[in-house]
């Protein structure tokens, strides 16, 4: 794995986000040259907090710009392609859905024609979909199968669900360019510092730093996969894209095929944290409102069958071992003072 990144360019959209982040500081490590499109500083972000802006080459811009990418792509000599840009945050997508379908459908298929336009040598391009682009299922339908129609209902999941669908266009024979699809679970561990999302924003709150008021009933499941097992994976499908022209157009799943109560994991993270007194007391006050949560699927369920048969990958991190890796990660980054 190291000596096949060693100087290879790379482009990473999305790269001041969590896993875009995460995936520079693996692909650094292993040896490659890490070119990234970052719209905003953002000093409080992991990028600048584990100090990889110093290591990787930043470029200013906005991922809707074609001519900005085309220059990139040729200017750089870009070999390998990871699209994670977009628009995360469920509840903003709703609010604003214009802003969402500029970033995660215009942003998609601009990139994707940048690479069309130039025909330059690119290996590999792997684009971040989502578990949410399936939309709702009878839970008898579980886990979600990659030839299920995406059904989505809510502006992110739609959102998703257009680039992914415009991602599978820009593989057919006319244009065959070289794109693996992943649609994989809800992303946690170290990092993520979009404090509406569930994992850190129970974290924060457990250590101190600002409190938890649950905002449903916390009786719909979710499936989760650690930062770390993503990477991997990541890495696994670029190499393997890069070897083997028969992947091209293939869309992948991943998540724990483990679902888990929402409400029992907001439970577990205060339990991890607080001293038994602590938590038996915040256990007694905590009050869930009964509204079920509005704009987000009810229960989600991702397996690996497929993924696993064809590279032998399967997530090696338990929801119980991230969790603790997490907190130790969230503990060090809030104490921290000169983040604030």
């Amino acid at each position: 794995m190291k000596k096949f990144w060693q100087k290879r360019k790379v482009f990473i959209s999305g790269i001041n986000g969590f896993v875009g982040a995460n995936l520079a500081k693996f692909l650094i490590e292993k040896g490659a040259l890490v070119f990234g499109l970052i719209r905003n500083n953002n000093p409080y972000s992991f990028l600048y907090f584990e100090k990889i802006n110093k290591k990787a080459t930043l470029i200013h811009g906005d991922i809707t710009d074609l001519n900005l990418l085309k220059r990139i792509l040729v200017e750089e000599r870009i070999e390998h392609v990871f699209h994670l840009a977009a628009q995360v945050e469920v509840g903003k997508a709703i609010e604003y859905p214009y802003l969402t379908w500029e970033s995660n459908i215009r942003g998609t298929y601009t990139l994707l024609e940048a690479v069309r336009e130039i025909n330059n040598d690119i290996q590999s391009i792997i684009i971040a979909s989502s578990d949410k682009a399936y939309g709702a299922y009878p839970i008898d339908q579980l886990p979600y199968q990659e030839s299920y129609p995406l059904i989505p209902d809510y502006p992110y999941d739609i959102s998703k669900a257009c680039g992914d669908l415009i991602a599978q266009s820009y593989c057919k024979r006319n244009v065959n360019l070289p794109i693996i699809i992943t649609r994989f679970a809800n992303i946690y561990g170290p990092g993520q510092l979009n404090f509406s999302a569930l994992i850190p924003d129970c974290i924060r709150s457990a250590l101190g730093f600002s409190k938890f008021i649950p905002r449903t009933n916390g009786n719909h499941f979710r499936d989760f996969l650690y930062i770390d097992d993503v990477v991997n994976l990541y890495i696994i499908l670029a190499e393997e894209l890069t070897k083997k022209e028969n992947l091209k157009g293939e869309i992948f799943n991943a998540g724990s095929n483990d679902p888990i109560n929402i409400k029992s994991l907001i439970m577990e993270i205060f339990r991890l944290v607080m001293n038994e007194e602590t938590y038996q007391n915040f256990k007694k006050n905590i009050k869930f409102p009964k509204s079920k949560p509005y704009g987000e699927i009810l229960y989600q369920q991702m397996d690996f069958k497929k993924i696993s048969k064809n590279f032998d990958w399967k997530p090696k991190t338990k929801i119980n071992v991230g969790l603790k890796l997490s907190i130790d990660w969230y503990r060090r980054y809030l104490e921290d003072k000169s983040n604030f």
